[in-house]
């Protein structure tokens, strides 16, 4: 019963929602933690209080699960017991006013434009040098996601208008801008391989669209060429391109409908980069912003 119970919930995340198989197999680990836990009390799965519930979070920190990964665990409790309640198999939801620890809030690292630079202006006479140019550009240019770049076909982009247009996470599509120099960049690389509409603007071996692992490994050793140590890596370029956007805009809804995120909490992580840059502009311009010494 348990184990069709958590079928089923998976089955709509899958068909429904149209979550990433990455997400799901997330869901499933969580799910299958929890449904062992009930197996060893005795107990099952669409049966559980709120105190069994918070027994089993407290287990598992016990265990050694990070605070981010409780939240996690607790997340998907909560997603499948609220499924279970509006399709009328449970009345309330254990879940509901358990709170996981909190996790420490980590600032994602980012590029300065300088780095930035470094890194794109890859020389274009080298192997790939006009692939490698076009991808980097675009990665920063759009802030598009790593499954977004790899899934692109020619006939998403529009070089004229400067436009690219990505199926993102929950199959939402969306269209953000592209600068001059992701433009010419991508029209030199078309040009070099007379590309069709349906064809990947970055195939990988056999003519498929290249993966997400070699685009991962191919930009670690450009940063390493290019003279950059920092880890580098696809979303340090998404995080670049939103913090830089908020940092001269201060538009935070804006970025958020560039990023394709559903929740503006997630957009928000950017605004605490830009800190220290604000604290110095508030200190230059304000007149009575300065400090005694």
């Amino acid at each position: 019963m348990a184990a069709a119970a958590v079928d089923d919930f998976l089955a709509y995340l899958t068909v429904e929602r149209r979550m990433s198989a990455h997400t799901i197999d997330a869901y499933r680990r969580d799910l299958d933690a929890l449904s062992q836990w009930c197996e060893a009390q005795g107990a099952g799965v669409l049966d559980l209080h709120a105190e069994q519930l918070r027994a089993f979070i407290a287990t598992e920190h016990r265990r050694g699960l990070s605070p981010k990964s409780l939240q996690r665990r607790l997340s998907a409790c909560r997603s499948f017991y609220g499924w279970q309640v509006r399709h009328g198999r449970l009345a309330v939801s254990p879940a509901a006013g358990i709170r996981a620890p909190k996790a420490p809030r980590k600032l994602p690292q980012v590029l300065d434009p300088d780095e930035v630079k470094a890194l794109v202006e890859v020389p274009t006479d080298a192997p790939l040098g006009l692939r490698d140019r076009a991808l980097l550009e675009l990665f920063y240019s759009s802030g598009v996601r790593l499954s977004e770049l790899c899934a692109l076909r020619w006939h998403d982009l529009d070089l004229a208008g400067g436009l690219v247009t990505v199926l993102g996470k929950g199959s939402k599509q969306r269209s953000v801008p592209l600068g001059s120099y992701a433009r010419n960049a991508l029209h030199e690389w078309r040009a070099s391989t007379g590309a069709t509409g349906d064809a990947p603007v970055f195939p990988g071996r056999g003519g498929a669209p290249i993966t997400p692992r070699a685009v991962q490994l191919r930009l670690r050793q450009l940063a390493q060429r290019q003279g950059l140590f920092k880890r580098v890596h696809p979303h340090l370029l998404r995080h670049s391109f939103a913090s830089h956007i908020l940092e001269s805009s201060g538009d935070l809804r804006g970025v958020q409908e560039l990023l394709g995120h559903a929740d503006i909490a997630t957009t928000q992580i950017y605004t605490h980069l830009d800190y220290q840059h604000l604290a110095k502009v508030y200190d230059a311009a304000h007149p009575r912003a300065k400090r005694k010494g």
